[in-house]
């Protein structure tokens, strides 16, 4: 069975076929419009501002705006895998995949914290960045996450609570912190609307 005579079986009429097209081209309208406004492509970059889309992430961007890291890392470095490029998309996709969902619902919590993936993933790279610390000096390097949750050893911002975030993640941690919220994608037709009103 061929794709013509499979068409032609779904869609007996030429009236099936327009509904088809029509309905096919509403669903990649909404699919490109949502990919538009969410700025999903700005995802792909290393650009820490990327964060921010979400405005619950300020006081992380501006805390670690003033932190030590800004100079060397940015968030990626951190909060992302880095053993392989594969580990590291699939990783940002389902992670984001993951805030998504909670921003959609509206399921944010108070105080934000890393999951028990997301948590491995940091620890994985405060090892990495500072290995000769990390297992030469102090041997601190040597434990995994895993190890930490077994009660086995301590996290490394057990006792670096300050770094890179500061104690408390709130705009006031850092006052007259420049946010790069991103503008607000409002079509124009909406806008006059909105005037109208």
């Amino acid at each position: 069975m061929g794709i013509k005579n499979l068409k032609d079986r779904l869609f007996p009429t030429l009236g099936k076929k327009v509904f088809a097209i029509i309905c096919t081209g509403f669903i990649v309208g909404i699919a490109a419009y949502v990919i538009y406004v969410s700025m999903m492509t700005s995802y792909l970059s290393e650009n820490p501002s990327t964060c921010v889309n979400c405005h619950i992430m300020g006081p992380y961007y501006a805390s670690w705006n003033h932190s030590s890291h800004q100079r060397i890392a940015t968030c990626n470095d951190c909060h992302v895998p880095h053993t392989s490029t594969t580990r590291k998309f699939y990783f940002k996709a389902k992670d984001g995949m993951r805030h998504a969902t909670i921003f959609v619902f509206r399921n944010e919590p108070q105080v934000i914290s890393a999951s028990n993936a997301s948590s491995g993933v940091i620890m994985e790279n405060c090892v990495r960045c500072h290995t000769q610390l990390n297992q030469e000096f102090v041997k601190t390097g040597m434990i995994s996450y895993s190890d930490v949750i077994k009660g086995k050893g301590k996290a490394c911002w057990d006792c670096h609570r300050n770094v890179p975030h500061g104690g408390k993640n709130s705009l006031s941690s850092t006052p007259n912190a420049t946010v790069p919220y991103p503008s607000v994608i409002i079509p124009s037709w909406l806008k006059e609307k909105l005037r109208n009103k």
